[in-house]
């Protein structure tokens, strides 16, 4: 056998393998605790088109100069609102928690 078309097969077998992969990416959607619920809403909107694109979804909610101190109340209602709208559409993959002066989920779509 022909060691060049040995490698062109090879290649050409590789090539269709890559296009078949499908790449998962991660989007990000930030929020802040003041955020009103028209707003909310609409990125709510744009989580759900994330999703049923099969991306997971980083849900940010920053907390800037004093209102870290509403970090466990307010933050921590508002981001369980946004999970509890989005329940029946995605799966949580890491429940809300703090870093730094974010409170950070990630959310996937449904297997």
């Amino acid at each position: 056998m022909n060691f060049d078309k040995y490698r062109y097969e090879l290649k050409k077998k590789q090539q269709e393998a890559k296009k078949k992969q499908t790449t998962v990416e991660t989007k990000e959607i930030k929020f802040r605790p003041k955020t009103e619920e028209h707003d909310l809403n609409f990125k709510i909107k744009k989580i759900k088109k994330f999703l049923e694109q099969k991306n997971k979804v980083k849900v940010t909610m920053r907390f800037r100069g004093r209102e870290i101190i509403y970090a466990q109340s307010v933050g921590l209602n508002a981001i369980n609102k946004i999970a509890d709208s989005l329940r029946e559409d995605c799966v949580i993959l890491q429940e809300p928690r703090m870093e730094g002066r974010q409170l950070v989920m990630f959310v996937g779509p449904k297997a």
